[in-house]
């Protein structure tokens, strides 16, 4: 089973949507609003400024990222991504070449890092991956995310020098 990252085209939409709307709507890994109608999701996720791919396993897209840079100005050589993988696919390596494909795709870009800004102490799968693949946890946010079964739980600031 491999899995194809590609850039995403409009027909993406709604394999996209599918994946983003649970997640969101969760409230437990993401500091979005969990009300987010298509058009707030849409507007999110496909932002100007987000280069957004999609993950395949045998033609079926299965996980998205978005990559961006994280500020403008002085701050704009560090990069930020998000990643939302299907719960079908979870398990299977799709976070992680999503993640090891956006580290290359920094690299081309001209980034000089990766950050994560928010990233909820309570996903400690995402966290496991991200230090596994070579992201630091540089600063916690004590009580930061609002998390709907935890209550306040801390989020952490992930770092990669490319």
């Amino acid at each position: 089973m491999t899995t194809t990252i590609r850039a995403a085209t409009d027909a993406d939409w709604p394999a996209i949507l599918a994946m983003l709307h649970p997640v969101f709507a969760a409230g437990e890994t993401y500091a979005v609003d969990r009300d987010l109608d298509e058009a707030g999701i849409h507007s999110f996720w496909m932002m100007p400024g987000h280069e957004v791919f999609v993950a395949e396993i045998d033609g079926k897209v299965v996980g998205t990222y978005y990559l961006m840079a994280n500020r403008h100005g002085g701050g704009a050589r560090v990069a930020n991504c998000g990643y939302v993988t299907s719960e079908s696919a979870r398990g299977k390596g799709v976070a992680s070449a999503m993640c090891t494909h956006s580290l290359t795709r920094a690299r081309e870009r001209g980034f000089r890092a990766m950050q994560f800004n928010h990233v909820v102490s309570t996903n400690e799968g995402a966290v496991a991956l991200w230090q596994k693949l070579g992201f630091t946890i540089v600063g916690t946010l004590p009580g930061a995310f609002e998390h709907p079964v935890h209550g306040f739980v801390d989020a952490y600031v992930m770092y990669q020098t490319l």
